[in-house]
């Protein structure tokens, strides 16, 4: 099993994903994108799969300090939102959740922590 946790290691709702997939025994590596970033291949394949609103956190801060034409070329052009997070970070959902399950020969990419869907997935 390979699993790949994304996000920023301060936040609460990474926390809450770190202690879920260790009370579920599941190894993990984390991937701090506010330090290490990310590349826009993985951003691209996110969005591919999940969609832009699943991925783009309008609900915090960093979105909300975006000037009215930046959010504006976010919602017109998908371009110019994965590039907005791939410069901001923080506005990525968290955590992303990617990888391989070997044992059920199943890949998984989950955004956002919603505990019935990391029992599920894992259990």
């Amino acid at each position: 099993m390979t699993i790949t946790i994304y996000g920023i290691k301060s936040c609460s709702t990474m926390k809450k994903a770190f202690t879920k997939l260790d009370d579920l025994g599941i190894s993990y590596d984390f991937h701090d994108y506010k330090k290490q970033g990310i590349d826009k291949d993985s951003v691209q394949r996110w969005v591919d799969e999940l969609g832009i609103d699943k991925v783009l956190n309008k609900r915090g801060t960093t979105w909300r300090k975006l000037d009215d034409s930046q959010k504006q070329a976010a919602d017109a052009s998908l371009d110019n939102a994965i590039d907005l997070l791939l410069e901001n970070t923080s506005m990525i959902k968290r955590p992303i959740v990617e990888g391989e399950l070997t044992d059920k020969n199943k890949n998984i990419l989950l955004c956002g922590y919603d505990e019935a869907d990391f029992d599920k997935v894992f259990s």
